[in-house]
């Protein structure tokens, strides 16, 4: 049944193949190390369970490391392994819950996979939640960021910041017309006289990005097919920023928890072949419609003063601690 799912794929594009499979089954049918990136968000051990399952947080380390261990394997030497994973409270209690960090620990511990970066998605578009203890009782602050554990299969994964540079803010546009004087800094950074303008910054390990995409081609399809959307999916921008980071043209992305297939359209839209693997075939087929019409418009990864929404803007400068 697997292996006739892999040569009979849901679709295909230009670049890819939307697979309806259990990805564990699936991902044995791969090569070993034949894949550069694996970009992923599986379900979220939440204590409130969304419609595609769920798996509870003290068994979430059991039931995801089979799935990394293929990831794994598959992997090239100088691949990456990014996973997008949400924390979660604890059921009954205003605390949180840790099993996110373990779930880190364990793919670096048990399975020998190197943390390259721990990164942070921060999505302003997020809903107060839980409602009881930050709407009712007023105990906590709303939960925004999602972790990114950005893992390699050896120390020296292949990667170039200089594809993700985002504009100069205007207090280092300022900088950069009066000059700078080398000196060093109170923190102990050494600037030195090789500070000159570039085409841009180096994004922070921090990326905001909001996930409001209420009018898109995807939403617009599932409304006139009768489809109903994913629940959960991350804005594209988010797989488009690893891709270019850590890919180049022509190289092999794979999703495993497919859902509406995000990272399958930023890999077209970039030229890296992908394979997406969803146990959902309803998912799936939703998701066709995103390369129906995919245009050659390079997506902008970054909010500017031009396309930031001001909630965004405003949400963005009050975030206490960041």
């Amino acid at each position: 049944m697997i292996v006739e799912a892999m040569r009979r794929p849901l679709y295909t594009t230009n670049f890819g193949s939307a697979i309806v499979a259990d990805s564990l089954l699936a991902m044995k049918e791969l090569e070993e190390s034949t894949v550069n990136l694996v970009m992923t968000s599986p379900p979220y051990a939440l204590h409130f369970k969304k419609e595609y399952g769920n798996v509870a947080q003290q068994d979430y380390v059991s039931w995801f490391l089979p799935f990394a261990a293929e990831i794994h394997r598959v992997l090239k030497d100088d691949g990456s392994f990014v996973l997008n994973i949400g924390g979660s409270w604890t059921p009954g209690k205003p605390t949180r819950s840790l099993y996110h960090f373990e779930v880190l620990l364990a793919l670096v511990h048990k399975l020998g996979f190197h943390l390259a970066q721990e990164m942070y998605w921060y999505n302003p578009a997020k809903l107060p939640a839980p409602a009881e203890w930050v709407n009712v009782r007023k105990l906590r602050v709303k939960d925004s960021v999602e972790c990114l554990w950005w893992l390699s299969k050896t120390a020296w994964p292949k990667a170039n910041n200089q594809r993700v540079l985002q504009e100069y803010s205007p207090d280092m546009l300022r900088l950069i017309r009066k000059g700078y004087k080398a000196k060093k800094r109170p923190s102990g950074h050494n600037i030195t006289a090789k500070f000159t303008e570039r085409e841009g910054s180096i994004p922070p390990n921090f990326l905001m990005l909001g996930n409001n995409d209420a009018n898109g081609v995807y939403l617009e399809a599932c409304k006139r097919l009768g489809y109903q959307p994913h629940p959960a999916r991350f804005p594209v921008q988010l797989p488009t920023f690893f891709i270019r980071l850590l890919t180049d043209p022509g190289d092999l992305v794979l999703d495993p928890f497919a859902g509406s297939n995000t990272t399958g359209e930023a890999a077209e839209r970039e030229e890296r072949k992908w394979i997406a693997i969803e146990s959902r075939q309803d998912y799936l087929e939703a998701s066709q419609a995103r390369f129906e019409q995919l245009g050659s418009d390079q997506i902008a990864l970054f909010p500017t003063q031009d396309n930031v929404s001001p909630q965004a803007t405003d949400e963005a400068f009050t975030l206490p601690g960041y």
